[in-house]
């Protein structure tokens, strides 16, 4: 392969953050409409969000194990390669839908209480679930045909379809809630349609361009290779997942609906754009790195890193430029509750404050899971993530900060795994690791 230009990476780096952006932008048109059905189901799809990154974290084991090696076999110019690993991945796609569908809906109610929600909240948040994990096989095929694209170096497609998909969901998302009077559950049946809408048309583009054939999806050794991978990921995910829900049942609940609904408002409006963009440049790193890896060229593979590291740190500025200065604007569009507002503005002011250290750490995190080393991700990820758990009730609660002490938590945990991120991609030991 040739070697990487700041052009050619800002070439495929724009799409991908595109891409990342448009994916999760369902969370901000989910927001946005919702606030006119009420303040319950605000507060309940704000929470709801962290069921969802929990299902992500299950089914991120395929396209975080398959991805990789997709771009180490398009690196090593090796499609048997390729069309196994992506058949592996789709193997497992069936068995994860039917397990997140069952749990997802006999679960929904003992789930919206596990987040420390009460009444209407809880009955709103059971509805949306239940209606998400009727209609998931979308969602469960989706990441994997976009990591496949990407990790084969075209992010344009994914990026063309979810802006497709996403101008769809902009349209369907008020018709389901309101025209079908189907209220908050009309928002995840949106989705999750307009998903499959453009998904199927991937993953039939896919299939041609890599010459699969039914005899490639198949599990076995590559499949067990693939999740191997890909749990690290998966748990990491899980447990980033888990502590929210525990820092919502010990500090966000326990402080008001207002607090639960800024703090859906932050995550999905605000940090619903800011992290897929700085989650496409972790992507397009990872491409870049497993396929210089494939072709072993490790000093381009590390070369990528210094290339990233200033448009990572432009990203992560911006973001906490945007935090600080447009925050009351920003959430202000998704809430007429003036004490909701005021939260959310608190979100946005504390957590501009991390925006450069979670960019440095979702670059450091695509050179590692681009090289295959996602163990060490979860290392230095897991046990940060668990002190913000008694971090946040302590800053809460006892010094008497209230919902600030939660954020400031938060700000403190990113800093922490943001430094030790770079300190092993800097070690470079993840050049030499065999997957």
């Amino acid at each position: 392969m040739q070697e990487l230009t700041t052009r050619d990476l800002m070439k495929f780096a724009v799409p991908s953050i595109l891409f990342a952006v448009l994916t999760h932008g369902y969370r901000s048109v989910d927001q946005f409409w919702i606030q006119g059905v009420s303040t319950e189901a605000q507060a309940a799809l704000g929470a709801s969000a962290f069921v969802i990154i929990l299902y992500a974290a299950v089914i991120v084991i395929l396209s975080a194990g398959a991805s990789p090696l997709i771009a180490r076999a398009t690196g090593a110019n090796d499609p048997v390669a390729l069309r196994r690993s992506l058949g592996a991945g789709l193997s497992g796609v069936l068995g994860i839908t039917i397990l997140l569908m069952v749990l997802g809906v006999s679960s929904a109610d003992l789930v919206a209480s596990a987040l420390g929600l009460q009444g209407e909240t809880a009955e709103e948040c059971a509805k949306y679930l239940r209606m998400l994990s009727w209609t998931i096989f979308p969602l469960v095929l989706v990441p994997l045909v976009d990591q496949a694209f990407i990790a084969m170096g075209n992010a344009k497609l994914p990026m063309k379809l979810h802006a497709y998909s996403l101008g769809l969901n902009i349209g369907l998302t008020p018709f389901f809630i309101y025209d079908a009077n189907m209220g908050i559950a009309g928002a995840a049946l949106a989705s999750n349609l307009t998903r499959a809408l453009t998904t199927f048309v991937g993953f039939a583009i896919l299939w041609r361009q890599t010459g699969m054939k039914m005899s490639d999806v198949r599990g076995g050794k590559e499949l067990r290779r693939v999740l191997r991978i890909g749990l690290p990921v998966t748990v990491s995910v899980m447990a980033y997942t888990l502590v929210y829900w525990a820092i919502l049942k010990t500090s966000v609940s326990p402080l008001g609906k207002e607090v639960n609904a800024a703090l859906g408002i932050g995550f999905s409006a605000l940090e619903g754009i800011a992290w897929p963009c700085f989650h496409g440049l972790s992507l397009a790193v990872s491409s870049f790195v497993g396929r210089y890896l494939g072709a072993n060229e490790e000093a381009k593979a590390k070369d990528v890193v210094r290339k990233a590291l200033p448009l990572a740190t432009g990203l992560g500025l911006t973001a906490a430029l945007i935090f600080a200065g447009a925050g009351p604007l920003l959430t202000g569009l998704f809430t007429e509750d003036p004490t909701v507002h005021k939260e959310a503005m608190l979100y946005a002011q504390i957590l501009a404050f991390s925006q450069i250290f979670v960019a440095w750490e979702a670059l450091f995190e695509g050179v590692l899971a681009g090289a295959g080393d996602t163990r060490t991700v979860f290392w230095l990820s897991t046990p940060f993530n668990l002190l913000r758990i008694p971090l946040a009730w302590f800053f809460a609660f006892p010094l008497g900060w209230g919902a600030a002490g939660i954020w400031w938590a938060i700000n403190i945990t990113t800093l922490m795994k943001a430094l030790c991120k770079g300190w092993a991609v800097h070690r470079g030991r993840w050049a030499e690791i065999e997957v």
